[in-house]
């Protein structure tokens, strides 16, 4: 009896449709463009990791820019890129600056 239950569980799971991966240029307005402020961690979590990484490193460079930083540290963007993608995994409701913020603060204790 657990038997049957455990593998009726099973082919449940495996009948659910998985969350399709969405292009990061399916985010783009009209004229091409995505607003980034508003991009929330779930259509970071939905897009492929190649589209999560870009947009992981093109933040990565606007926050350097702002704090007038001239150079990249590539095995801390990289962690951090992978922390935010996690953190965005987990917490879809927020907004990906959000989430940025979140592990920017955790960085610096």
């Amino acid at each position: 009896m657990k038997l049957a239950f455990c593998l009726s569980m099973l082919f449940s799971l495996i009948a659910l449709p998985a969350n399709a991966q969405i292009e990061l240029k399916d985010y783009a307005d009209a004229r091409g463009y995505i607003d980034v402020q508003k991009l929330t961690c779930r259509q970071l979590a939905n897009t492929y990791q190649e589209d999560a990484n870009f947009l992981g490193v093109w933040y990565s460079g606007w926050y350097n820019g702002l704090g007038k930083k001239h150079a990249i540290n590539l095995p801390r963007v990289k962690q951090d890129i992978h922390e935010v993608i996690v953190y965005c995994k987990a917490h879809q409701d927020k907004k990906i600056i959000e989430a940025i913020d979140v592990i920017f603060k955790a960085e610096r204790r």
